[in-house]
């Protein structure tokens, strides 16, 4: 590497000026602090040095001027001292070092919130914090909106469909039997050609009989006292006394005086009190079981019943909304009568299964179709209300559970001969037994084995 320059070469007097002018000061020596220490001093002190080169014949080079310019000195636009930044402090913590000395360096939390808390650029005034913006949660607020008109859809829609029902009178005068706990349904299915054209009947294969009769009669007990509801068949055969009529089958009832001789023909011949009436036609029972989708039906044997309209194999198998009639109507069967209770109560618990299921509740249209088609083809007694509707509707469509005990009132002889052709003659004991128990809302003790 080549030798530093000579200052004393005359080559650089251009530089460091004649030493006749002005002592030469070496600002890396040692020997001369003055000189190093004139760096970054103001006032009258910042023209001791070397003059600049070319400011005149003789004139040392002097040190750049860092301080602001002394009193008195205007238009002096000379550097100025900036303030020193402390290196901020190592990772181990302690003192970290600075120009002008040492300095306790504070933690690091708190050397995060001083220096965030600083505007840009200094200053004492910190601008306000830039406001949060706001989440559009327009897509929670739409799914709230949907829930909100879905829930005033499924209330809405049964209020409607309560306007549409209609109803009778069915409370007997006289004597009744006194209230019981729980809560007993009489459910009828009337087999009333008049809401049916020429063509449906037909179909249905209902013929043209005049008069209503009831094909199903069903006791449905809802009980409070903790055991299990009961679904009662009553078969339409049966031969009672008939208040003010004699004796005659259970069905004629309803033909001589209507629903209120058919509820004091049943409260008289089981000692239960009757708390609501429904009744439903052909009609209606086929909208039902179509606006539901149609039921599975499980007949144990292949069913051929011209007069039913009824064609099916044996084994489970879906069933619209005519074939489920014929299937409740038929009684082409060695038992008959009983046999037919028995699959009307099948198809009744599929029908509720379905109703209650939660296709009903998500689908829109069938929901409507469901409620309308119930409301269309129901009669209600006159004491009966929305909620009483709806916990019979819950409880007929838990009625093919385990909760329910499905029954067929004891009989002892089937097609007998009485002054009424063939009938079924109940097992008096075994009746007044089960009708007591079901009085006492005691279910728990209640056997329906083998029907």
């Amino acid at each position: 590497m080549a030798d530093k320059h000579n200052p004393d070469d005359p080559e650089y007097d251009w530089l460091y000026a004649s030493q006749d002018d002005s002592p030469r000061h070496d600002s890396g020596s040692d020997s001369d602090p003055e000189a190093t220490q004139l760096i970054g001093r103001s006032g009258p002190e910042a023209g001791r040095g070397r003059p600049r080169s070319g400011e005149g014949a003789g004139e040392p080079t002097r040190p750049v001027d860092r301080g602001l310019s002394g009193p008195g000195e205007e238009g002096a636009d000379h550097t100025r001292v900036m303030g020193t930044q402390p290196r901020p402090p190592d990772s181990s913590g302690g003192s970290a070092q600075s120009f002008g000395g040492t300095y306790d360096a504070p933690d690091r939390d708190t050397a995060r919130l001083e220096t965030s808390s600083q505007p840009p650029g200094g200053g004492g005034y910190a601008p306000p914090p830039a406001p949060r913006k706001r989440r559009r949660n327009w897509w929670l607020r739409g799914f709230l909106l949907l829930l909100l008109l879905w829930l005033i859809f499924l209330i809405a829609v049964p209020v409607y469909a309560w306007t549409k029902i209609s109803e009778v009178d069915a409370e007997p005068g006289g004597d009744r039997p006194d209230d019981t706990s729980g809560t007993t349904y009489l459910l009828v299915g009337s087999d009333s050609r008049a809401d049916l054209s020429e063509e449906e009947r037909g179909e249905l294969g209902t013929g043209n009989a005049a008069g209503n009769r009831t094909d199903t009669i069903l006791l449905l007990h809802v009980t409070d006292g903790g055991g299990p509801n009961v679904l009662l068949s009553i078969p339409r055969d049966s031969f009672v006394e008939i208040p003010g009529n004699g004796q005659n089958k259970i069905n004629a009832a309803y033909s001589i005086g209507g629903a209120d001789l058919l509820v004091a023909t049943v409260e008289a011949n089981t000692g239960l009190h009757v708390d609501n009436y429904i009744e439903i036609g052909f009609g209606g029972f086929v909208d039902i079981v179509d606006a539901v989708g149609g039921i599975q039906i499980c007949p144990g044997q292949a069913i051929k019943d011209r007069k039913a309209k009824l064609d099916v194999e044996k084994g489970c198998q879906e069933a619209d909304g005519q074939t489920a009639l014929g299937y409740s109507r038929s009684r082409a069967f060695p038992r008959g009568d009983i046999t037919r209770a028995l699959h009307q109560r099948e198809v009744i618990a599929g029908v509720g299964r379905k109703a209650a299921s939660w296709q009903t509740v998500v689908l829109p249209w069938r929901y409507w179709s469901t409620n309308m088609a119930g409301a269309q083809s129901l009669v209600v007694g006159e004491d009966v209300g929305p909620l009483d509707l709806a916990r019979f509707a819950w409880a007929m469509s838990k009625s093919g559970g385990d909760d329910t005990l499905r029954c067929v009132v004891p009989y002892s002889t089937l097609g007998a001969s009485t002054s009424a052709g063939s009938a079924v003659l109940w097992d008096e004991a075994a009746a007044e037994s089960l009708f007591s128990a079901i009085g006492d809302d005691d279910t728990s003790s209640i056997t329906c084995a083998g029907q």
